[in-house]
């Protein structure tokens, strides 16, 4: 909904904590801003603190909001004024059908969008265990630029900034940084050569009921020892995406860590 020739440009994705502090929020609407004046479109989730300011600093130069919900449910409240502005100024995007209300299970799921329509991640004060981290890894499995900004080490809300940074995200100060590793991207052209039209196979939402019995499944094969996601998958016997959506909710919950070799462990 709305301008949706933005979605042609090229993008860069700013995420952040919902509790970001004033300096945080400040940061990610003057970078959004100047990063709208490079000619690239900022993405990001709609949710209150940096997502906001994101969209509020590249409201001029151009702006998309991925939703959790139908693309006509306003979340949460206190946006209902710039997801009315973005309706008319610059894209809204959803996959859920129009109506649905956004639950925690479709926030992972709309995560990967904001990377995968991005050339990179930025992610502005992110807690240890954020959303905003499954978007970085993401990114990283779409196999885009992950960024992030450093913050003070006694700031609860930017350990897992300090701690992507630690694990070879680039450094962010300004839009100079951003625009510096991006270079190679940008003289790359946008898109291959047309060529004949396809359509892709409808993706399917699993039911409450299908979820559940998923859930049950996980959970009792998951221990403290670290397990194979492959592994998982194949003992399951349920479909990859549906024990992706299931480990995304855990890891949310808190309840399961990711280890290395695609591994994970049950806390």
């Amino acid at each position: 909904m709305g301008a949706t020739e933005l979605l042609a440009r090229r993008a860069v994705a700013i995420v952040g904590a919902r509790n970001a502090s004033a300096n945080g929020r400040r940061f990610a609407r003057d970078l959004a801003s100047q990063l709208g004046a490079h000619k690239l479109v900022v993405a990001s989730g709609l949710a209150r603190g940096i997502d906001a300011a994101a969209h509020e600093g590249a409201l001029a130069t151009g702006t998309i909001a991925v939703l959790a919900g139908g693309i006509d449910m306003v979340y949460p409240e206190e946006n209902r004024a710039l997801h009315e502005s973005l309706a008319e100024r610059g894209v809204l995007v959803a996959e859920m059908p129009v109506g649905t209300t956004p639950q925690a299970r479709h926030f992972p799921r709309r995560n990967r969008i904001i990377s995968g329509l991005s050339l990179g991640v930025i992610v502005v004060e992110a807690a240890v265990g954020s959303g905003s981290l499954i978007t970085a890894r993401f990114a990283l499995d779409q196999g885009r630029e992950v960024f992030a900004v450093p913050g003070s080490p006694l700031d609860p809300r930017c350990r897992g900034t300090n701690d992507l940074i630690r694990k070879g995200a680039r450094l962010v100060e300004s839009a100079g940084d951003v625009m510096e590793e991006l270079a190679p991207l940008l003289a790359v052209p946008l898109s291959e050569r047309r060529r004949a039209l396809f359509a892709a196979a409808a993706g399917e939402t699993p039911g409450d009921i299908e979820l559940e019995r998923a859930r049950s499944k996980v959970l009792a094969l998951l221990s403290p020892s670290p397990l194979p996601v492959d592994e998982l998958v194949r003992q399951c016997q349920l479909s990859p995406a549906l024990v992706v959506t299931v480990l995304l909710e855990l890891e949310l919950a808190g309840r399961i860590e990711r280890q290395p070799g695609n591994q994970v462990s049950l806390l």
